[in-house]
């Protein structure tokens, strides 16, 4: 498990082509907040908070970047329409980029639409912007996984999240070809270092998002799909709010700083409940607070919290969904309705 220095640098590890940074003050997380008065005390753990939420990679999104609106759709538009509408927002919205300036931000759009088959539900190009795509089949697929990512994914970043629902997808494949990803960037994720990494206020505005979102999943899936939503950092954050209803069979937390619930059992959902860390994800490191509305309290994998443990190797906070991972054998084997290995199997 990393560990930092506490001087107030920040610590690193290279972990495959991503540079996983670990913020500076995580090796507070052993120490003793000093007697200094409850204004330090409060500062303190408030810091040492946001150092759990925080995704290695930073993003520079600029919330002035200009697009057109999003295409507008009826109730019972297909998910090809919707895919065909999308697809021309996109490459609209990379010329938009363009014309205003802003080469990285055209360049990335670009990229998301590169091999000319994204199949987007969702997608506005306005600001830090969002989208949602679908790898796979939906339609068809009797086995769906919704990914929900932490805090500092935006369009800016969104090459590092749809890797992780690539490989997830082509792991699903390999067991089973009826299965489909959704990569859900369906909310503003906070910043890295602001006020709102320290509070659950995004995640609140997400779920409200999200719910009626797997509602709608449910109907164009395949007949009696089995849903699994899959939350990484702070997007635990946003699914341990999330109303799920029926169709959705697991929710699966992992590098979560907390949800703000004291138990699994106070989650808003009848579904499996899971959490898992990687050995090398230093958000272990952070305590897990709550003091007001700051904090998320109860770690997920303590097992006072009642969720069950699934095997994540030595994980990083970035390698949940790298390939030949032990934590994505876990991942895709709880979407697929199986046991993932767990850490009491390793003795």
């Amino acid at each position: 498990m990393a560990t930092g220095t506490g001087t107030g640098t920040k610590a690193g590890t290279r972990t495959g082509s991503t540079e996983e940074t670990r913020p500076a003050g995580t090796a507070l997380a052993t120490g003793r907040v000093g007697s200094g008065g409850g204004r330090l005390r409060r500062g303190l753990l408030a810091a040492l908070v946001a150092a759990a939420v925080v995704v290695p990679v930073s993003a520079a999104a600029s919330p002035n970047v200009p697009a057109p609106a999003p295409a507008t759709f009826s109730e019972d538009a297909t998910p090809r329409s919707r895919y065909a509408a999308n697809s021309a927002n996109l490459a609209e919205a990379a010329r938009t980029a363009e014309d205003a300036d802003r080469p990285g931000r055209a360049a990335r759009l670009r990229a998301m639409s590169a091999a000319g088959a994204a199949r987007f539900l969702t997608f506005d190009g306005r600001g830090k912007g969002r989208a949602v795509e679908v790898f796979g089949e939906l339609e068809s697929a009797d086995r769906v996984a919704v990914l929900v990512p932490g805090s500092d994914t935006t369009l800016d970043t969104y090459e590092r999240f749809r890797a992780g629902a690539v490989s997830l997808q082509q792991r699903l494949q390999a067991e089973h070809p009826r299965s489909a990803v959704v990569a859900w960037l369906g909310y503003d994720t906070p910043g890295t270092v602001s006020t709102t990494v320290l509070s659950a206020d995004r995640a609140d505005d997400a779920a409200a998002e999200l719910a009626p979102f797997l509602d709608r999943l449910r109907d164009i899936s395949g007949p009696g799909a089995r849903l699994s939503l899959l939350c990484h950092s702070y997007g635990s954050v946003v699914c341990a709010r999330t109303a799920t209803g029926s169709a959705v069979s697991d929710v699966v937390l992992f590098g979560s700083p907390g949800t703000g619930a004291g138990s699994a059992r106070e989650l808003p959902t009848a579904a499996r409940v899971w959490a898992g860390r990687g050995s090398e994800d230093w958000i272990g490191n952070v305590p897990h607070v709550r003091l007001g509305g700051i904090g998320f309290g109860t770690d997920p994998v303590d097992p006072a919290f009642g969720a069950r443990g699934f095997d994540a190797g030595a994980a990083g906070h970035s390698d949940y969904l790298k390939p030949g991972t032990e934590s994505l054998d876990s991942l895709a084997a709880i979407v697929l309705g199986g046991a993932p290995a767990s850490e009491a199997d390793h003795g």
